[in-house]
């Protein structure tokens, strides 16, 4: 007989290898209520291997993140799916606080983010991100998007773009329904960030999506984005 689960959690990966067994681990706790669903995009290092010891099922389909949730989202069985980063940490009670948006009568919805350094600029970041959301509907992937399957399936998923696809599927949703911004916090790392100047980082970010809500090819700004040195 098929396990029924609550909550099917869906998380692409790409060379997440030396990270990806803290994450996972810190998962099992929910294993019970839970499925697991890992999505490769054809990663060099061992990270299907690694995540094969902790989840359900590793799946690979075609690289770009867009593309694998879909992938995992369509092997998932649980009512609700959740899209989470492979360095991002849910809070104790996500799950509870799932289930009460749900019952609440929300589709879909998104934790607030913190980040794990106790630097200044990343709380403020974090703030704004929060804030932003809030504002706007818009929900970003380090704030962990969760939505009830027959919603999901009914918009036709992430939109398989090259970037942007978090604010791509927000605005499907929105149509559908207001998000639960919940107050909770998924704590994501500052590792991406790190790697470049913050500030630049930032700039970069707020420059892609400016022209993408002017209406560039998602392709050619993903190009800027993964093309940084």
């Amino acid at each position: 007989m098929d396990m029924e689960y609550d909550l099917s959690i869906i998380i692409s990966v790409l060379n997440e290898a030396g990270q990806l067994a803290g994450g996972l681990q810190a998962l099992q706790p929910l294993r019970d209520r839970c499925q697991l669903l890992v999505v490769d995009g054809g990663s060099s290092d061992d990270s299907a291997a690694v995540a094969a010891a902790w989840v359900d099922q590793v799946l690979t389909g075609p690289r770009g993140r867009a593309r694998q949730m879909n992938v995992g989202a369509a092997q998932a069985v649980a009512p609700v799916l959740l899209f989470l980063h492979a360095d991002t940490r849910l809070p104790v009670d996500a799950l509870a606080a799932i289930e009460n948006a749900v019952a609440q009568g929300h589709v879909w919805g998104r934790f607030d983010v913190a980040f794990d350094s106790a630097k200044p600029i990343f709380k403020l970041i974090a703030f704004m991100m929060n804030h932003r959301s809030r504002l706007t509907g818009i929900m970003t992937g380090d704030q962990t998007l969760f939505v009830t399957r027959e919603v999901f399936l009914g918009i036709g998923g992430f939109p398989e773009i090259a970037l942007m696809e978090d604010i791509a599927i927000s605005k499907r949703l929105k149509a559908v329904g207001k998000p639960a911004c919940l107050p909770n916090k998924v704590v994501t790392s500052a590792r991406r960030w790190q790697q470049h100047c913050v500030c630049k980082t930032i700039g970069l970010m707020w420059r892609l999506r400016w022209a993408y809500f002017c209406g560039a090819d998602p392709d050619d700004l993903a190009k800027q984005y993964y093309g940084r040195s």
